[in-house]
């Protein structure tokens, strides 16, 4: 009796399983690398009930970021602002813009304005504002550019290994602590002779850095993470408590 089937046909069970074996491997792989929070978070920017310009407030205006996060160099939590910080300043500027009625209506009902947040960390995440702030640690190292942001979005992925990249080697973002709200600022603005000064150098440092015309980051934050004792935990425990 003939073969009802083609003789080619022997072969499909096992191109099925190939085909089948590599379609579930390039699904997992693009899982793991697209649905990461470097592209589900990263340029999150959702419409605020009222519109707030960083840029304006703090580039044009000079505002310094403290005036309205003002428990972030005190507290494990940043704060949104609160009514009474934006009317500290619309009482009097722009008190009739029609953008700034759900403030206005905040101040006489006493219901907070329903502000969007963010960055928002997970419950299973412990993160301290005040012990990185009070360390060096910008606002611009983990938020980006606010300063220049018309609105503001989700400029960094906060994912494990971004914050573990900052933990193994801090040195690549601690700056002077007077310089931690200056989010324009670069290692080119420091002085090397004033740096020296006041922090010191390097222990394995090859050469007098206060005679350099120009500091790295790299000498700049091993100088600070040297006069600091920063050790930053790179176990679970540290983050994860």
């Amino acid at each position: 009796m003939a073969n009802f089937f083609p003789r080619w046909t022997n072969w499909l069970p096992l191109k099925l399983v190939i085909c089948g074996i590599l379609s579930v491997c390039g699904l997992t792989a693009a899982t793991w690398y697209y649905v990461t929070p470097k592209y589900t978070r990263v340029r999150y920017e959702p419409i605020q009930p009222v519109p707030f310009p960083h840029d304006v407030h703090v580039s044009q205006l000079g505002m310094d970021c403290r005036y309205c996060h003002s428990f972030v160099d005190m507290a494990a939590h940043s704060n949104l602002p609160t009514t009474q910080t934006c009317m500290n300043c619309h009482t009097q500027v722009q008190k009739d813009n029609p953008k700034l009625e759900p403030v206005r209506a905040s101040w006489k009902t006493g219901n907070p304005v329903e502000w969007v947040q963010i960055h928002r960390t997970p419950d299973y995440v412990f993160y301290n504002h005040s012990a990185h702030v009070n360390r060096g640690i910008s606002c611009f190292s983990c938020h980006g550019p606010v300063n220049h942001m018309p609105v503001v979005y989700h400029a960094k992925p906060h994912s494990m290994a971004w914050c573990l990249e900052c933990h193994r080697h801090p040195e690549n973002f601690l700056r002077p602590e007077d310089q931690v709200f200056n989010l324009d600022w670069k290692p080119d603005d420091v002085k090397p002779a004033e740096f020296v000064a006041k922090y010191g150098q390097p222990q394995n440092a090859g050469e007098d850095l206060s005679k350099k015309k120009k500091l790295t980051q790299t000498e700049i934050g091993q100088t600070l993470k040297e006069r600091w004792n920063i050790e930053p935990p790179t176990n679970c425990q540290g983050c994860h408590r």
